[in-house]
């Protein structure tokens, strides 16, 4: 592993427990008032539209073949 890739590596460790603290600290204070059950939706929800905004920038919201039922049951499942 050369310098640069074990420096870019580290960066991005941080980076992602840095993330992951703000998001366990806004989720505390986000549950405060309400019902966390409504708070994990409202959070899911702000997830999804901002996948759905990626996926859009990117190019890959298009479906180069229809789905099939089969597929549909089993992505359903796993979710």
């Amino acid at each position: 592993m050369n310098p640069d890739t074990l420096l870019s590596w580290q960066l991005w460790a941080i980076l992602s427990a840095v993330f992951a603290a703000l998001t366990a600290i806004f989720a505390k204070v986000g549950v405060a008032d309400i019902n966390s059950d409504l708070a994990t939706f409202i959070r899911t929800i702000v997830v999804l539209v901002a996948l759905a905004a990626l996926l859009l920038a990117t190019g890959r919201l298009a479906f180069s073949e229809p789905i099939t039922a089969k597929t549909w049951l089993f992505l359903i499942l796993s979710g």
